[in-house]
């Protein structure tokens, strides 16, 4: 079992590791991993992806949903943090998401514009934000200059800065593709470089290498690949995204590969309130097992 970094090693200003602490260590299972709801796919997504379970389409419902569950923190867009934030402000910690693009445009040359800024997070409470940044995209130039803005104004603030970190664009696609393992380590990778604290990322598939670089063109089970990705993010966290909607056992070992490579912990959402409230609750018990056994040091 590889182990996670300290809050002391990771560099971090006083406010971002006040606030690491408390999301950490006084949420959730309180034991130094994480279990994050994000609930930005009404507008990555559109309305269809609450058609599964209707009453996800209320934002009132899934804070409600992060806070019986006792997550470590919700992932919200601007619009839905003032709305419906204020009501459980300061019993589950905000991830306010800065950025966000629907996905009516043609993905080949994907740029997540600025919705949001790091005052704005501290005006609601937000214990961190979120950025997402397309690894890859043909805007790759810009995406990197606006993310420098967010990451000095992050730092300025003392607000820990989670980047989803996403290959996305026709040279993606042709490498493998934007869950390919030599796509998921590069994403990783990159967020480490450009400064993030903690870096989202979806689950390497190492079979999908068809076009990806030779070093990539290997056999490698899902668990190799997934601790190599832990180890290019180096002294940044790594969070483990659930992706689209999965069966139970999938997830759970999903989960336990993404624990026991070393990662910080899971950012589940579909997986999560794509069901029924007390079905979204029972998978959340289960995995809060899975995290209570991997302690931080």
């Amino acid at each position: 079992m590889a182990s996670r970094p300290q809050l002391r090693q990771l560099g971090l200003n006083t406010g971002k590791k006040a606030r690491l602490h408390r999301i950490l260590f006084q949420h959730g299972v309180g034991n130094g991993t994480a279990m994050f709801l994000p609930y930005d796919q009404g507008l990555e997504h559109g309305p269809r992806d609450f058609f599964a379970n209707p009453d996800a389409g209320d934002p009132a419902y899934i804070v409600k949903l992060a806070l019986r569950g006792g997550f470590n923190g919700i992932a919200v867009q601007i619009g839905v943090a003032e709305k419906f934030y204020w009501d459980y402000a300061g019993e589950v910690p905000l991830v306010l998401k800065l950025n966000g693009r629907t996905e009516i445009p043609a993905a080949d040359h994907p740029l997540s514009p600025l919705n949001a800024d790091v005052a704005d997070a501290a005006r609601l409470g937000a214990d961190a934000v979120g950025y997402t940044l397309y690894v890859g995209s043909p805007a790759q130039e810009e995406d990197f200059a606006q993310f420098r803005k967010v990451r000095e104004d992050a730092h300025h603030y003392g607000l820990p800065l989670i980047v989803w970190a996403y290959p996305r664009g026709s040279a993606v696609d042709a490498k493998g593709g934007k869950d390919s393992f030599y796509a998921v380590d590069y994403a990783a990778r990159t967020a480490t470089e450009l400064g993030a604290d903690i870096v989202k990322v979806n689950f390497p598939h190492p079979e999908h290498r068809k076009g990806a670089r030779a070093e990539y063109d290997t056999d490698v089970s899902p668990s190799q690949a997934i601790e190599a990705v832990v180890r290019s993010a180096a002294r940044t966290y790594v969070l483990v995204s659930g992706g689209e909607k999965a069966d139970d056992a999938e997830m759970l070992d999903k989960a336990r590969m993404a624990m026991d490579a070393g990662a910080l912990g899971l950012i589940f959402g579909r997986n999560v309130w794509q069901r029924p409230c007390e079905e979204s609750l029972a998978l959340v018990d289960q995995l809060k097992v899975i995290l209570a056994k991997y302690p931080a040091a």
